[in-house]
This record gives C-alpha cells, structure tokens and sequence, in this order.
C-alpha cells in the first residue's frame, strides 16, 4: 500500500534502479541514486530530531530541488518552495507565515539564503555539505518514516493573497497519492513515459511532473527555463530528448502555435499534451492538434486548493475556433458542484459557481484560519453532517453535452452599462479572431470602460467589427490596444495585475 509519496521513489528504485529518474542542464541520476541521496539528506533532518516541521527549500530549479522535496516527506516533514529569484519583501512575507524550521539550500545560494530575515532560528543545510558526507542510520529514518501517516501534510504551496500577505496551501500525502494515481491510469502513463516539465515547482502544475514520473518510475526533464524563450529551441530540445509527454500551461502552447513553426521541427515523439492553469483557446489548440493528430489532447482544471486538477477534458471532438475548449468532467474521486446564487445544484446551461468535495482538498491555508473559513465551507446541500467543500470562486456551466465549461471568476464577473458580464466570454471570442495572439480584457470603474488588450497584427478596428457579429453591443470593448508583448507572472500566465496597473497609469489615476 502506498503510505506516502516516499514509498513511490522507493517502489521505483527497486522496480527501476537503472532507469534515468531526473535531468536537466546539469546532471543525470538514476532512480537508485536518487533514492541514496534522498536518504542521506532526509536523515539530516530526523537526526536534528524534525518531525512535522515546516522546512523551507531555497534553490534553482533542478534536480537537487526535487531530491530536496523527497527528503522532506522522508523525513515526515513537510515543504515550500522557494524561488531564488523570488524578491526578498515576498519571501519574508512568506517566512512570517510559514516560520520554517530549517532552510534547504546550497553553495550557490547560501549567501543570499543567509541574508533572508524574519526566522532568527531558523538552521541553514547545505546539500553538498550533507551529500558529501554521506551519513544516513537506515534504521532509525525507517523508525521516523513508520510514524507518518497520509493525512500528514506534504508541501504547503503560497499563492496571491488579497490582502498582499501570500496564502500558504496545505496539501496532505493522501491528495497527492490519490490525484497521481488518478493520473496515471487515466493517461496510461508507464516506466517509458518521458516528461518535460516547465511549470516552476512553487507552481502546483509541477506537481503531475513530479510525483506522476515519480509513480511510474519515468524520466522527467527539467526543461531550462531559457528555452522558452527561444521556441524552436524548445522543441529541438523535445526532438531530441524523445519527450513524448508535456503538461504546460496554455500560454506557452498558445506562443509556439502563433509563430507557426510546428511544421519546422520534427515533434511525433509528442504523445500526451496536457494543459491547464489559464484558458486554452480552441483556434492555437487546434493548430496543435492538426499538427499531432496521433496525440491525445487534454485540458485540465483546478485551483491550488484542490491538489492541481478536479476536472479533465480529453479533447475527442471537433471544437470550433469560436467555442469555448471545455474543462470536462470530474476527476475521479473529486465530486463537483455547480451552485447557483441560491446555492442550488444549477441546470444545464446555468451559470454557477463550481465547488469540490473529495479527498483532494487541502486542509486549508497555513496559520490563517479566518481565510480557511471563507471557501472551505459546509456542503450546503447536506445538512445531515460535516462535510466540507472548497469554493473555487470560478463561474461555469453544464452545455447540452453534459461538459463542464468555463465562463470566468466571480470577481471577474462585472457591471458594465448596466449589465452583468463575464470577462471571459469577451476574451474567448477574441480568442477565435484570426490574427490574434493573446488576449485580456479588463473593466476600468472609473469611466465604466472595457480595455481589451491584445498581440497580433490584426487592426483594434477590425477587432470591434469582427467581435460585433458574435457579441451584442454592451459586451464590445471600449478601446482595444494592441501590445507588442502581453505581461507574463512568474507562472507563465498572463499578469493580469501588471495590466490593470498600466492601464490605471495611462488614465492618469
């Protein structure tokens, strides 16, 4: 019986010793090494007596890293991640919340990582101090390991806070376990499964990457976050690692469909792509699919809360460049909710909010009860005993074909000229408008105005004209501008923050 994710590396070093485990720029191990060096910095933390701590990992991402995540759960602590090129007023926010015992880093970043305030007590560890040394008692980290259980916590994740204070996401062994095994039998994904990962590990979407190759005893490629600037690149790199599994958000698909190079390279090792975290638009997705007509296509969706994904749409139809790509039906094991203002299930075709219950929710978020309280609420349509939902805050809506679609999120859902409107909307219909790259459209109060921002070499004109033919009057933008490149987070998606900012700053306000 799988226990805890450690049990998965264990599985797989005895199954598949040999097999390559983790590469990226830098160095290639096996599944029995990195089983060894887990181990050794794993008994690192139960020789200073850790159990159920919080332990912060401070480093690049690689492979180190994720030897670094598996220590930690061997251990029976739990970890987040921390991004070297996070700025030091987020990192401190975070550490004020999370209060790390211990901080994993190594040489390169020990300097910086020493610099980091807020926890006077908290101990630096040294992977190459530790690894070098080689110490582990096999015997007493088996005792520590038997003491976890699957409701312990594995990683707590930080996400965007309203307040501007990140929220930390608490994510127990037993969600992964059972989102990874849901994965692996619905993809069919095996010893000979190759991934390439290029969500960042403080990104749940890296999760699937991780713990899915981890289960099967796959290889995962730690693609160099440079190469996505260069999408030719990219996929020679594909080509030639023989990748045939990615899970990348829609942003970078929806780029590299754009430049229209996916005949200049030769990707038929492609078997799986699987996409989530923002919205996919039908017209780049199609571009894919006439170009790997073999793969199998997927569009995944879930927030952080509810361990990376709670519905799945394998694509098996024609889906028109206008049409909304759906987000599917629910995972196994997770039970979706769509209720409406009177918190009553919603009819096909009616809009509501889309809530979960099952094994895949978190415990809540880290030190902060009042904000647990919010969205991890009674189910309300049982009344007979506890039973907690997450309320995702999205907005969605059964079509005629019993698919689950995505029309926005409730603080995306705006007054304008007196109607009630889904910014979503407006953008998957721009989305179809041939000469558009990406696209989002925010609602300016102040003014009352839709600004739609764009990339692409389509006129703002021709925009309006082509939008009035599928949208009535009150649902055309204001203005139209067109950028010569959209913001990108951290995370790959489109920085919508970073827009309303520089919208508010052309207004002058």
């Amino acid at each position: 019986m799988i226990r805890t994710v450690s049990d998965y590396l264990k599985e797989s070093a005895r199954l598949f010793p040999e097999n390559t485990a983790l590469k990226d720029n830098k160095r290639s191990i096996t599944y029995e090494t990195f089983l060894k060096e887990a181990e050794i910095l794993a008994w690192q933390l139960t020789k200073k007596g850790l159990f159920k701590k919080p332990v912060a990992v401070f480093m690049d991402k690689g492979t180190e890293a994720v030897i670094a995540f598996l220590a930690v759960a061997m251990s029976g602590n739990y970890y987040t991640v921390i991004d070297t090129k996070m700025p030091k007023a987020r990192v401190e926010k975070i550490f004020q919340t999370f209060q790390p015992a211990v901080l994993i880093t190594d040489r390169k970043n020990s300097k910086r990582a020493g610099q980091l305030g807020v926890c006077p007590n908290m101990e630096l560890i040294l992977t190459e101090d530790v690894l070098e040394k080689g110490e582990v008692n096999q015997k007493r980290l088996w005792q520590a390991e038997q003491k976890i259980i699957d409701t312990d916590i594995l990683y707590v994740l930080f996400t965007s806070g309203s307040t501007g204070t990140p929220k930390g996401v608490i994510i127990t062994h037993r969600s992964v376990i059972d989102y990874t095994e849901w994965v692996s039998e619905t993809f069919g994904f095996d010893s000979g499964t190759i991934f390439g990962n290029q969500a960042p590990f403080y990104f749940d979407n890296s999760v699937l990457d991780i713990y899915t190759a981890l289960r099967n005893g796959s290889c995962l490629h730690i693609i160099a976050q440079m190469l996505y600037s260069f999408p030719i690149r990219l996929l020679e790199y594909i080509r030639d690692q023989r990748i045939n599994t990615v899970f990348w958000v829609p942003t970078v698909l929806s780029r590299i469909a754009d430049l229209g190079i996916l005949d200049n390279c030769e990707i038929d090792c492609l078997k799986h792509v699987l996409f989530a975290g923002e919205v996919m638009p039908a017209k780049q997705l199609n571009v894919w699919m006439r170009r790997l007509p073999e793969a199998v296509f997927a569009n995944l969706y879930g927030p952080t809360e509810i361990t990376v994904d709670c519905t799945c749409y394998i694509v098996d139809r024609k889906i028109e460049d206008s049409e909304p790509v759906p987000i599917g039906y629910a995972c196994r094991n997770s039970d979706i909710l769509v209720l409406n203002e009177k918190n009553q299930p919603a009819g096909t075709e009616e809009k509501g909010e889309l809530c979960v219950r099952g094994s895949s929710l978190a415990l809540g978020y880290y030190n902060n009860p009042e904000k647990t309280r919010e969205v991890f609420v009674q189910n309300p349509l049982n009344t007979l005993y506890e039973e907690k939902i997450y309320r995702t805050g999205d907005i969605v809506h059964y079509n005629q074909r019993g698919e689950l679609i995505y029309d926005g999120r409730l603080d995306a859902q705006i007054k304008h000229t007196g109607h009630r409107i889904e910014l979503g909307e407006i953008e998957t219909a721009v989305s179809a408008i041939p000469g558009v790259a990406m696209n989002c459209c925010l609602h300016r109060a102040q003014g009352d105005q839709l600004i739609l921002y764009y990339t692409g070499d389509i006129a703002s004109e021709e925009i309006r004209k082509r939008l009035s033919v599928s949208l009535p009057e009150y649902m055309l933008p204001n203005q139209c501008r067109n950028l010569a490149q959209m913001p990108l987070n951290m995370n790959g998606k489109i920085d919508r923050v970073k827009l309303k900012q520089n919208m508010e700053e052309s207004f002058g306000s």
